[in-house]
């Protein structure tokens, strides 16, 4: 019974670490348009540098 007054609180604070960064990435706008990125990646025409 000891162990669980570890594992409880060490639980705690890692669901909580995962909650902030889930937070902190949602306001950080990185799920904002996840479909124009996945096209960007297979569409052959899109390049950033064009070809001298």
């Amino acid at each position: 019974m000891t162990v669980l007054s570890y594992l409880i609180p060490i639980s705690l604070l890692l669901g909580g670490a995962g909650l902030a960064a889930f937070v902190y990435t949602v306001r950080s706008s990185q799920y904002d348009d996840p479909e124009g990125d996945a096209r960007r990646i297979l569409n052959e025409d899109w390049d950033d540098h064009p070809k001298p």
